[in-house]
């Protein structure tokens, strides 16, 4: 299969969610003989954060404005089996219109973000990557959430037919690492800064900070404010590239996930950090959301926190117990969260687009 993509960014995983993402996922169709073609469009943030070269199966077009991409655009769409568009891709409408008027393959869009697209619809501020005529024309419509999530893409975009597209992560590149010094702690947090997550950060992460003056708590990420509340045993590292990140979980004796806002509201959306975290076998603590038993078992995969009580009861449990839970979380994402599983799932979708559409 020869799919084309127009997304927001491969190369760079600096600031989002996404590049990680399709790594995984493009690594895992290249080695069941897919090849992916992505457009994303030059700017100079990921220009000059770029964190991937060389991914199997992958051709990358960076280029600087639609017009400038279009005869590319057009020529790669000519030969491909798929063609998909995605949430946040810079220029979501024109791809889209070009997708849905010369596509000769599956037309696709996948929604890495929808929480934040029912979310800006509901207050009334559609969101500039979609289409003004919603997702009717699309053959089918992937989302990174399930749950009700797949329903409102029906009701409220109109979608034909939908499927869920969780993250995923690449075992090859997330597992177990030798701990490096300066990452080590009793509990760390990687993420991206982000205003929503702050209230839950403060309850889960900070505030147990403040109460075990003894330990040793770690936040990598980027964009976080000047304002932020660090306490004297917090500990910062800026942007952790995606190499990295192993070394950062194998360092921590417990890693905490936490959910954006509208992500936890919805529900059924799993963070790629989550993923990552237990391949790498650390023990992960998270906040709670719905859905979230559908991908690891609370008390038995994962730990979940609701207050600081919580958290403090997490980082109190005993060594054995808490490396009990990391085996089994690990176990089950290489079992059931890796690339290979996502990309057999994204070619059982793109095969049932020949199924008739059930309605309900």
């Amino acid at each position: 299969m020869k799919l084309v993509v127009f997304g927001l960014t491969v190369t760079s995983s600096w600031g989002n969610g996404h590049a990680t993402l399709w790594r995984s996922l493009i690594r895992a169709l290249a080695r069941r003989g897919h090849a992916v073609t992505f457009f994303e469009r030059d700017v100079p943030w990921y220009a000059n954060a770029r964190d991937a070269f060389d991914i199997p199966g992958l051709t990358v077009v960076a280029y600087p404005d639609w017009q400038a991409a279009l005869p590319q655009a057009r020529a790669a769409l000519r030969g491909a089996d798929a063609a998909m568009v995605t949430s946040y891709c810079a220029d979501g409408v024109a791809a889209s219109d070009l997708v849905l008027g010369e596509g000769r393959g599956a037309r696709v869009f996948y929604d890495l973000d929808t929480p934040v697209t029912l979310d800006l619809l509901a207050g009334g501020k559609p969101p500039d990557w979609l289409p003004p005529q919603g997702l009717s024309g699309f053959d089918l419509v992937l989302s990174y959430t399930g749950g009700e999530a797949l329903a409102r893409l029906r009701t409220e975009l109109g979608a034909r037919r939908v499927a869920p597209l969780y993250g995923s992560v690449d075992p090859d590149a997330h597992r177990p690492a030798e701990p490096v010094a300066a990452y080590r702690a009793d509990l760390s947090y990687l993420g991206t800064y982000a205003a929503d997550r702050q209230v839950a950060l403060e309850r889960l992460f900070v505030e147990p900070a403040r109460r075990r003056p003894g330990g040793r708590f770690v936040i990598g990420g980027a964009q976080y404010p000047q304002d932020f509340p660090w306490t004297p045993n917090i500990h910062f590292v800026r942007h952790m590239p995606p190499p990295e990140h192993p070394a950062f979980f194998s360092s921590s004796r417990l890693t905490l996930n936490v959910t954006r806002r509208a992500m936890a509201a919805l529900g059924w959306c799993p963070s790629g950090r989550l993923f990552e975290a237990a391949a790498c076998g650390t023990p992960v603590l998270s906040d709670a959301w719905d859905g979230l038993d559908h991908f690891y078992a609370p008390g038995e995969e994962i730990l979940v926190a609701r207050d600081t009580a919580d958290a403090l009861a997490a980082l109190d449990l005993p060594e054995a117990e808490i490396r009990r839970i990391a085996r089994r979380a690990r176990d089950r994402t290489l079992a059931e969260h890796a690339g290979d599983r996502r990309a057999a799932e994204l070619e059982a979708a793109l095969e049932g687009i020949r199924a008739p559409v059930m309605e309900g």
